[in-house]
């Protein structure tokens, strides 16, 4: 999501499963060329080895330093949120279809799945699992992120859950730990609030939408 409405709430929630995010703007070949997109990533990594702070320690000179922090500091604004991915994607979510039409394009091309908010001003065809809401709304955008990503973690803790005579499970990631800790109740009247919450802005004028 790379409108201003979704920028936030997308980093937090993809954040806290631990799921890869864009919420500036969208390369173009992002998908369909991974492979240059993984070579700038190996970038990325290589640069932040560098110790800034000492010249004399990494071989360069100071004005070098600076370009290369300055290229840095551009590949964290394009690819931050996607250090960690390492192969396409399984499956999208995108918050506005007619601005990330190209992530749209770039999906279907490689048939991978599209999940997303269908609006009114929305193509239902652009998505394989539309979800009917307000795009522009904060509250809204906030509320379906949100369960998405609860979704997604859900997906992933049941994959390091042993199943029968299977094989120990793989050891959980911290954010993970901290989902299964969660007690049940919490996590039921949270969900229960929001969506009260998000059915009354669907009755009154969105005071924060854009």
């Amino acid at each position: 999501g790379t409108k201003k409405q979704a920028q936030e709430v997308i980093a937090e929630q993809a954040t806290r499963v631990g799921q890869p995010f864009v919420n500036q703007r969208w390369l173009g070949g992002l998908l369909t060329n991974f492979s240059t997109v993984s070579k700038r990533l190996a970038r990325m990594k290589e640069l932040e080895e560098l110790d800034f702070n000492d010249p004399a320690g990494t071989g360069f000179t100071k004005k070098e330093l600076l370009l290369k922090q300055r290229e840095l500091d551009k590949l964290h604004k394009s690819l931050g949120g996607i250090r960690n991915l390492t192969k396409t994607p399984s499956a999208i979510w995108v918050v506005d279809a007619k601005r990330e039409h190209l992530a749209i394009d770039e999906a279907k091309k490689l048939g991978i799945p599209v999940i997303g908010i269908l609006d009114t001003n929305a193509d239902p065809d652009e998505f394989q699992f539309p979800i009917p809401g307000n795009d522009d709304a904060i509250r809204s955008v906030s509320l379906l992120t949100r369960i998405i990503a609860d979704a997604a973690a859900e997906g992933l803790i049941q994959r390091h859950q042993p199943a029968g005579d299977a094989e120990e499970a793989e050891p959980l990631a911290e954010w993970e730990r901290e989902l299964l800790e969660q007690p049940q109740a919490e996590v039921v009247e949270t969900e229960v609030v929001e969506v009260e919450a998000a059915a009354e802005a669907a009755v009154a004028p969105e005071a924060d939408a854009q």
